[in-house]
C-alpha cells in the first residue's frame, strides 16, 4: 500500500506526536492510568505495550517482568490476571492495568499505538487476542499496531489497522518492511541514509525522542516522534 493510502487510514492528531508509555515522569509511572489520562489530558496520542497472561488476558506492561515497575518479581506470562491484581502494584500504588481497562478509559479520544510483545514466541496467541480485543472498535483510524515481531504483525492483518515493523538495534527485521504499511525506526537509525529514505516511501514514525537533541533528526526523517521526557509541543509534525 503506498503512503498516500496509508495516511488515508490514520487520524492525524496523531502527528502532534505519541507520548511513550503514556505521559509519564518521575512521579507518574509508565504505562499506568495515571501516564494515560495525563496524555488524555493534553489531547495526545498514547504508545503502550502488551503482554499476555497465563489465562489469555492483554496486560499493559513494557517487559514480561514485574520486577522494574512494581519492585516485585514475577513473569506476566507465568501469572493469571487475578494474581496480577492481587499481588502487584505499580510503583505510584495503582494495580497493573489491563488492554481492556485503557481502551475503556481512552475510548477513542486520541490515537492508541499498541506494540505487541511476545513472549516465548507466542505471536500468534498473543496477536489473536488483540484482534478479539479490537473487534468492536469504532474507526481504525485511532489505532496503529506495532511489534519488532513480523509474525505478530502477519496474525493481526485481518483487523485492516495500519501495522508498523520495529527497528532498533537490531536492524536485520527491516527486510521485512513491505510487508506492512509502515516503519517505527530507532532514531539513531535515522542518521543512516538508508534509512533517511523511509519517510518518502512509507510512513516512518521514530522513537524514542528523550532529549531535545533527538528532535530535529526525528522530525526531518519521520512523519510522527515518539517522546518522553521532553516538551510534547516541540516535537510536533503539524
Amino acid at each position: 500500500m503506498n503512503k498516500e493510502k496509508v495516511l488515508k487510514r490514520i487520524n492525524p492528531s496523531i502527528f502532534k506526536g505519541v507520548c511513550h508509555r503514556g505521559l509519564h515522569n518521575e512521579k507518574i509511572t509508565e504505562n499506568s492510568m495515571e501516564a494515560f489520562k495525563n496524555a488524555l489530558n493534553h489531547n495526545l496520542a498514547i504508545e503502550l505495550d502488551v503482554h499476555l497472561s497465563k489465562d489469555n488476558n492483554l496486560i499493559v506492561m513494557h517487559d514480561a517482568s514485574l520486577k522494574r515497575t512494581t519492585s516485585k518479581e514475577g513473569i506476566i506470562e507465568n501469572l493469571t490476571l487475578q494474581e496480577i491484581k492481587d499481588n502487584y502494584r505499580l510503583l505510584n500504588g495503582e494495580t497493573v492495568p489491563t488492554l481492556q481497562e485503557v481502551l475503556s478509559l481512552v475510548s477513542e479520544k486520541v490515537p492508541l499505538v499498541i506494540e505487541l510483545k511476545p513472549y516465548k514466541q507466542n505471536y500468534k496467541a498473543l496477536a489473536n487476542r488483540l484482534k478479539e480485543e479490537l473487534k468492536d472498535i469504532k474507526d481504525a483510524k485511532n489505532y496503529l499496531i506495532i511489534s519488532f515481531y513480523p509474525q505478530c504483525l502477519l496474525y493481526v492483518k485481518s483487523l485492516s489497522i495500519n501495522r508498523l515493523l520495529l527497528v532498533g538495534s537490531n536492524e536485520y527485521p527491516y527486510i521485512f518492511r513491505h510487508f506492512f504499511e509502515g516503519v517505527d525506526l530507532d532514531v539513531e537509525l535515522l542518521k543512516k541514509p538508508k534509512y533517511q529514505k523511509s519517510i518518502n516511501k512509507r510512513l516512518t514514525l521514530s522513537w524514542t525522542i528523550d532529549d531535545d537533541s533527538k528532535i530535529e533528526i526525528a522530525k526531518k526523517y519521520s512523519d510522527c516522534l515518539t517522546f518522553q521526557f521532553v516538551d510534547p509541543y516541540s516535537v510536533s509534525k503539524e
